[in-house]
């Protein structure tokens, strides 16, 4: 089998005026790559890749040639060409094109992803049985209380009410962005709203010093979270996730902000994180997430991928490691989630059921491609 054609596409949501910030950044609605290959036996396959930095970079290399590379290559090895295109990060090549290193690895995510779920179909089975078939249904959770201009604790209250409402057993807060005493007030309001009996999660995205990291920890422990997300900034984050780690009965999770799988596996080696949080789509595609994966089994560590329930619910499903996958059930904060599949897997009562459609399961709504997507190639 080889690949025929590569279609590309951006993927972004409207601005609406009102970001949503975590501690110290915006996070996009939708800032992604979409991949479609198309191969001489008439298998489609799609994958997606998330950029939370200006997506010009991947837009230049898919425009200067790099599809060349892909198109022709086999997609039923997808070792084969993950290592080819990842390899571009330490050729001059690269250097020449002017393609950057994360442009490359957002790149061969998209693309490795795309190949497996040819795999799939090739084999008449979904991906989740083709990696493991563990189970077929996995726990779910939803990644809410985000910080918004003029957003106050009544804002924060309905918000936590409507997410309930949806069906939820788990909820993942945003604290880092305010003083500890306004975060513990806003952390208590989301505690009562939803109640003792489901899961909350904290997710700081780097953005305390060890000092207040320590001293947080110590404040949420009344709140009783099940773990405590990328709690210390970015620069010493081993070393600190590591002395955190001796101070606190809160488990720890990191993982989604590294640039390749060897940085997960330097978490992993520090013995300080209970949960891994690689992201597919950001770095490695299937092919690295598996391996992730299976060291987290190994290792006795937890795999809570980061994003993309619908892609990330096969390595779930498929190991004895998965925990639980992310979702976002806001189409404000995440309308490709709403919106980008036809009748995509269901989420009800805090789990996700898994299809048995082969590959990844997944559908493109052809009208969700034309309202969010510019087509580069």
């Amino acid at each position: 089998m080889k690949i025929t054609k590569l279609e590309v596409y951006i993927l972004r949501a409207p601005d609406t005026g009102r970001p949503h910030w975590v501690s110290h950044f915006i996070v996009p609605k939708a800032n992604e790559i979409l991949v479609r290959l198309q191969t001489d036996e008439g298998i489609e396959g799609i994958g997606l890749a998330t950029s939370y930095t200006p997506i010009e970079a991947a837009i230049h290399a898919f425009r200067s040639g790099i599809g060349d590379l892909i198109v022709g290559a086999d997609p039923l090895a997808p070792e084969q060409l993950y290592r080819k295109l990842f390899a571009l990060t330490w050729q001059r090549l690269a250097h020449e094109k002017g393609w950057t290193r994360e442009a490359l690895v957002r790149i061969s995510s998209a693309v490795d992803i795309a190949c497996w779920d040819i795999m799939g179909k090739a084999a008449g089975l979904p991906l989740y049985r083709l990696f493991g078939g563990y189970r077929s249904e996995v726990p779910c959770y939803v990644t809410c209380a985000y910080y918004r201009d003029g957003k106050d604790l009544i804002e924060l209250r309905d918000e936590m009410q409507m997410l309930k409402a949806q069906g939820h057993t788990g909820f993942k807060a945003k604290a880092g962005g305010v003083p500890l005493a306004e975060d513990m007030e806003r952390l208590a309001v989301v505690r009562e709203v939803i109640g003792d009996d489901k899961d909350l999660m904290i997710d700081v995205n780097r953005g305390w010093d060890l000092a207040t990291a320590i001293e947080g920890a110590r404040l949420l422990e009344p709140l009783k979270p099940r773990w405590l997300e990328e709690p210390v900034r970015w620069a010493d984050d081993r070393r600190e996730l590591k002395l955190l780690a001796q101070r606190t009965n809160i488990p720890l999770s990191a993982g989604e902000s590294e640039l390749t799988s060897y940085g997960c596996r330097a978490l992993l080696e520090e013995g300080a994180i209970e949960i891994l949080q690689f992201d597919c789509t950001m770095m490695g595609g299937f092919t690295e997430g598996r391996k992730l994966s299976a060291l987290c089994e190994f290792n006795n560590v937890q795999v809570a991928p980061h994003h993309d329930c619908f892609i990330h619910a096969h390595i779930v499903a498929a190991s004895p490691a998965g925990c639980i996958v992310e979702s976002f059930t806001d189409p404000e904060r995440d309308p490709l989630q709403a919106e980008l599949f036809e009748d995509p897997p269901r989420i009800a009562n805090g789990r996700l059921t898994l299809k048995e459609a082969p590959g990844l399961g997944l559908t493109l709504s052809e009208a969700a491609v034309r309202k969010f997507g510019e087509r580069i190639l």
